[in-house]
């Protein structure tokens, strides 16, 4: 397992240059590497399944991000790449998403880890079915829970709700630039499809040809089964970081 900063001399995955913490400590690492290496693995264009670990330079927005794709992993925060080979054990491919180093990590930026989630991704428009005349747009309620979670996470946020209630769906700006899009269902409305209907309809609430991602804990099957029938795919797994020091959530 090797830990490196994005080296633009090198293919994505390749070994990176001798050089390449000094890259990251002088700032000439690709600011856009995080979003591009998101954009192609939701484009089914992976990174190479290497056991390496990379650190990127943390994103514009709130958070900072450990991700994880097939025996590949990303640390996109402003931490020195060899502080990160330091902290993981060589023999141990799953280190950067175990608890120690998330641990360490999190006490390095002066932030609480959040939970591990899936991370799915669909194309905006493909397979979707036409805009639900039962779910309307509303003015995003901060005080309502996943409303208010959106607002720290993201940017350019916007809600719709069914039109009993019952469903929310919450679109915005969020890792890297992405757009994300999330979910909930009254409890008493569940196992109705209404959270494959929201998750279908995330894919029209972006432009056309754009992609969706949504993150979803591995233990709510619901939400899981919902989003794969939507027609998401799953790319991988991430832990955030809040920028601002806030617990999860």
């Amino acid at each position: 397992m090797t830990a490196r900063g994005d080296d633009d001399t090198a293919e994505p995955g390749a070994p990176g240059s001798t050089g390449a913490s000094e890259r990251w400590a002088s700032g000439d690492a690709d600011p856009t590497a995080l979003r591009r290496i998101l954009e192609d693995a939701a484009a089914g264009r992976f990174l190479p399944a290497d056991g390496a670990t990379e650190v990127v330079p943390a994103p514009d927005g709130p958070v900072h991000a450990v991700l994880a794709f097939t025996a590949h992993h990303l640390v996109a925060a402003d931490v020195d790449p060899g502080e990160v080979a330091a902290h993981l054990d060589p023999d141990d491919i799953a280190a950067p998403m175990g608890t120690p180093f998330l641990a360490w990590l999190g006490g390095r930026l002066g932030a609480v880890p959040g939970t591990l989630d899936v991370v799915l991704a669909a194309r905006a428009g493909a397979g979707a079915p036409p805009f639900p005349d039962g779910i309307n747009e509303i003015i995003p309620d901060a005080r309502r829970g996943r409303v208010g979670r959106a607002v720290r996470y993201r940017s350019d946020i916007r809600a719709w709700e069914s039109a009993d209630g019952n469903g929310l769906l919450v679109v915005g700006r969020g890792l890297a630039g992405r757009w994300e899009a999330s979910f909930e269902v009254s409890p008493g409305a569940r196992g109705r499809g209404l959270g494959r209907t929201l998750a279908a309809v995330s894919m029209l609430a972006v432009p056309r040809g754009e992609r969706v991602f949504m993150q979803v804990a591995p233990g709510n099957i619901a939400s899981l089964r919902a989003v794969l029938a939507a027609g998401f795919r799953p790319i991988g797994a991430e832990v955030l970081f809040r920028r601002d020091g806030g617990a999860p959530g």
